[in-house]
């Protein structure tokens, strides 16, 4: 079906749940204003980026008062977020939620997480073990947090599992400035065109902004149809939120025209990791 995506590239305060709580349902609120359908907010929105020993304190369960707050919302427009996620047994995860229609319709925790340069996260965070698509009012879907989608095998199960949209949430610094050009910028925008491309989906890439420990997030946030071509992107370093029109038959002509998941041999990509694995076994 058709459907209106924000992405709400916003500034969270390191550690200040309540604060970020706030700023995210200013921006729901302003969505269901617009009557948009589905609003993305970046990674760890809840809590913002370089936590480090502030993760037990901004960790939340899921039945926690701001996750229920949130689920609430959700009953007038769908909602992804990035939270820091405690479970029973006192594990953290970088976790994405999908909201909808009042309920948690599917949680990811982050797969992939960097520990090189200015990264740190597996000393302080729980790794995640899947990645699965769902249903959702506006199709099949499937979740991606910032590294997982540098991981090309990611975005390939999800869309072997059936996911049109994929929705990356993301906290990536910017890097790499040569005159008017931005490294890590050029870097997702080949990523997420390439990616949609290839997998004849939608990509929903929703990036923050703002300072952390002298690091300046980049913003960028996009809507990528499943021709490569980026159709909405918001502003460099600062915040912003662009709406993006989406519609069910840019997404039918494109796998008409170009119909490579029809062609994709899945026996003999399973067939080929197995052999893989066996012999790396040996």
């Amino acid at each position: 079906m058709d459907f209106t995506a924000v992405l709400a590239q916003i500034k969270p305060k390191l550690g200040c749940v309540t604060d970020n709580l706030a700023l995210i349902e200013e921006h729901i609120q302003q969505a269901i204003s617009a009557k948009a359908d589905l609003i993305v907010f970046p990674e760890l929105a809840l809590t913002g980026y370089f936590l480090k020993d502030l993760v037990p304190e901004v960790a939340r369960r899921l039945d926690s008062p701001e996750i229920k707050r949130l689920v609430e919302l959700s009953r007038d427009i769908s909602i992804a977020v990035g939270i820091v996620e405690e479970t029973d047994d006192y594990r953290f995860f970088n976790s994405a939620l999908y909201l909808e229609d009042g309920a948690i319709r599917h949680l990811h925790r982050k797969v992939y997480l960097p520990t090189y340069g200015l990264f740190d996260e597996q000393r302080y965070l729980a790794r995640g073990e899947r990645f699965r698509a769902f249903d959702t009012r506006f199709g099949r879907m499937g979740m991606l947090i910032c590294e997982d989608m540098w991981h090309l095998s990611s975005s390939y199960i999800l869309a072997m599992d059936g996911a049109t949209s994929l929705l990356c949430l993301s906290s990536s610094p910017g890097r790499g400035v040569e005159g008017d050009s931005l490294g890590s910028a050029d870097a997702w925008q080949q990523l997420t065109s390439t990616t949609a491309m290839f997998l004849n989906c939608r990509v929903l890439y929703c990036n923050r902004v703002g300072y952390e420990d002298g690091v300046n997030f980049w913003g960028g946030s996009e809507y990528i149809a499943p021709s490569g071509e980026s159709v909405v992107r918001a502003r460099l370093f600062e915040e912003d939120a662009v709406e993006a029109s989406i519609a069910e038959g840019a997404l039918r002509r494109e796998r008409i025209f170009s119909p490579m998941l029809r062609d994709e041999n899945l026996f003999v990509t399973m067939q080929e990791l197995r052999r893989i694995e066996r012999e790396r076994g040996r």
